[in-house]
């Protein structure tokens, strides 16, 4: 598997925070524009956006806590050599799984379907994790 591939995952994961990333800014800053926001009440971090503005900011926010796990799983992986194709479709399950659930967050923002998806990546990314570790421990004592 060629370093490319094995880094996709990861950059596609990378793009997706970026999206929501800007997409938040400009949000905001047309809310502010709009006067939909007050600059005295935003300016500490309160949350006094518009609500859709406010359901795009909560996804970027998603996009930065959990994937940090996973760029830090991947890279452990590809430096010990512990990375093979379970580890890669596990790394697949769990980027998909954030796409969907951004996507959900960011449109119905409903629970009953954005909470399985947050599952699905949350499990796919501990299994990365177990497996990643367990062959680094298993690798030590065989040394």
């Amino acid at each position: 598997m060629s370093l490319e591939a094995i880094l996709l995952p990861m950059f596609v994961q990378v793009a997706l925070t970026f999206v929501l990333l800007f997409w938040t800014i400009i949000l905001r800053l047309r809310a502010v524009r709009r006067g939909e926001a007050s600059r005295d009440k935003i300016a500490l971090r309160e949350p006094h956006w518009p609500p859709h503005v406010q359901q795009v900011s909560n996804a970027f926010h998603n996009a930065m806590e959990m994937p940090v796990l996973f760029y830090v799983a991947v890279l452990l992986a590809l430096i010990t050599k512990t990375l093979d194709v379970t580890v890669y479709v596990l790394m697949w399950m769990f980027v998909l799984s954030r796409i969907v659930h951004a996507t959900i967050h960011v449109t119905s923002n409903n629970l009953r379907h954005r909470t399985p998806m947050f599952l699905v990546g949350a499990i796919a990314l501990a299994l990365i994790w177990i497996i990643v570790c367990g062959r680094i421990i298993a690798f030590q004592s065989l040394s």
